[in-house]
């Protein structure tokens, strides 16, 4: 009797252990959800013990998680935010940022933003109107205008900072009570059975947290490290760009971005707001990139660009150089080649990448964009991972028209503008200068490619090789020499070696032959369809 007696108190004793430490751990949890709640979050957090660590869970009530909020990050969180879907954006740094690149939007993504409703995010940042290029070659110049008689008076490119037109997206995004964005490193993506089902990332406090969504959308810019299990990533640097900004001074064309020919590759000037202009220095890969640290870069800046330098911007250049503030970023490009996966797509320059040259990335990043959101807004359900996977391929070839044009025309263009001690290169260069000098259809036709308005590849190959062949007939009159034959034969062979690998790495069938392709014909899953 004694023994049982001990043993029930025992037992009681436990019980009540056991009902204090469930009391205190449903305060705990009451406590985070009243605190979830009053932040004006609709996910519930419950945290585990994890080797000594803390560890949060959020509950997936989140629609579509997207990773980055850099262009196509923010441009996507408020569009699908609009569309009335929750939204959960982790960004690895939400102040703003002061880059070199991202800065001239074309008309075609002017147009593009206008279709998102954030037209208004190029307002209050100073950005400046840019209606077309000046091109400068050898003490010559030519003036080249986007075709945009058929459009508003509005409409035409917008020079900016970069960092002023991400922060007006991310506030306006961030102004839709289903958008949440975050701060905080995304470390890996969340895998089960060969789907993907959210994101493990560290907040800004350091707390490590796993997110769910049936759909992730990774924009994570050029340096991606999430994107090796989503695509085949075939990363070329061709160059890099030296950014340094010029202040209170006058482009020879007003609102126009200037491109020199220069020696031995193009520099670029163009308008970031209404005081200051940026110039971009082209150093190809095959150079050795002078050291900013040690004077290098500035005497080479000096000694070999200066000369280069339009005469009405030579001082200020000079003195650009003399107040150091120099930097430098590789120029990348990658092309499409994604491995579709249930849960998760890419976008932006995680996805696809082109030499910056031309302009076009938040052209083709802005389109994609406004193509996903058409695909995806008849879908009232996203949780079918396999079949919102098998849907979403048609994205890949439907994005083909501008993509691909703006990529193949960035590649060749940044070829063909190159200096070379090759005759026919060099032949190949003077006549891309003199046929766009030409102007009329001759000079709107390849403008209004490279400008995003007409988004067709077919018109950019005929384009190019009506170049080609304009070379090699200036070659062959008066009198065809054998000399001149050889190197208008080697015109035509050089064009096809730049263009015709840009093209089979874009998808020769998706480019030129997109109704051959299954995926075009996709239509949204009954299942998943509103």
């Amino acid at each position: 009797m004694d023994f049982e007696y001990i043993l029930g108190g025992i037992t009681a004793s436990t019980m009540v252990l056991l009902f204090v430490l469930f009391s205190s751990a449903s305060k705990k949890e009451a406590k985070a959800l009243v605190h979830a709640e009053n932040n004006g979050s609709s996910m519930i957090t419950t945290a585990k013990a994890e080797t000594g660590n803390q560890h949060q869970e959020i509950s997936p009530t989140t629609d579509i998680i997207i990773v980055g909020a850099g262009v196509a990050g923010a441009a996507l969180a408020y569009t699908l935010g609009k569309e009335g879907r929750r939204v959960h954006v982790i960004e690895r740094d939400l102040t703003e940022q002061d880059r070199i690149v991202g800065e001239l939007l074309q008309p075609g993504g002017y147009l593009k933003l206008i279709e998102l409703d954030l037209q208004d995010c190029v307002g209050e940042i100073d950005a400046q109107q840019v209606f077309g290029y000046a091109l400068y070659k050898d003490g010559k110049n030519t003036k080249l205008s986007y075709p945009l008689e058929k459009f508003d008076s509005d409409v035409s490119g917008r020079s900016f900072h970069n960092g002023r037109f991400i922060q007006r997206m991310r506030e306006k995004a961030s102004t839709l009570p289903n958008v949440k964005l975050e701060q905080g490193t995304v470390t890996s993506l969340l895998e089960e059975n060969g789907i993907v089902k959210g994101v493990n990332y560290k907040t800004r406090n350091g707390q490590e947290v796993t997110a769910k969504a049936p759909l992730t959308i990774v924009c994570d810019g050029c340096f991606s490290n999430l994107r090796r299990s989503l695509c085949n990533p075939q990363v070329d640097v061709a160059s890099h760009f030296v950014g340094l900004v010029l202040e209170n001074c006058n482009l020879p064309y007003a609102n126009h971005g200037h491109v020199i020919l220069g020696d031995p590759s193009p520099i670029l000037f163009y308008p970031i707001s209404s005081t200051e202009i940026r110039c971009l220095v082209d150093v190809p890969a095959g150079k050795k990139l002078p050291s900013l640290g040690n004077g290098e870069m500035a005497r080479y800046l000096k000694t070999v660009v200066a000369p280069q330098v339009p005469p009405e911007l030579h001082a200020s250049f000079i003195a650009a150089v003399d107040k150091g503030n120099i930097r430098s970023m590789p120029n990348r490009s990658m092309p499409a080649s994604p491995y579709p996966t249930p849960g998760a797509l890419l976008m932006g320059d995680a996805f696809n990448m082109r030499h910056p040259l031309t302009g076009g990335g938040m052209t083709v990043a802005l389109s994609d964009i406004v193509l996903l959101r058409n695909l995806l807004r008849p879908l009232h359900d996203l949780h079918d991972a396999n079949a919102l996977c098998k849907y979403l391929e048609s994205f890949y070839t439907l994005r083909k028209p501008m993509a691909s044009t703006i990529n193949t025309l960035a590649g060749a263009l940044y070829k063909v503008f190159c200096a070379s001690p090759d005759p026919a290169s060099k032949e190949m260069r003077q006549a891309c200068f003199d046929y766009l000098s030409l102007g009329g259809v001759f000079s709107d036709g390849p403008i209004s490619l490279l400008s995003g308005l007409n988004p067709r590849p077919l018109s950019l190959v005929l384009h190019f090789f009506a170049v080609a062949i304009y070379s090699v007939a200036r070659l062959l009159i008066p009198f065809p020499s054998p000399n001149r034959l050889w190197i208008g034969a080697r015109i035509i062979s050089g064009a096809s070696a730049i263009i015709f690998p840009i093209i089979r790495a874009e998808g020769i069938r998706q480019v030129f032959f997109p109704v051959t392709v299954p995926a075009y014909y996709r239509t949204p899953p009954s299942n998943l369809h509103d």
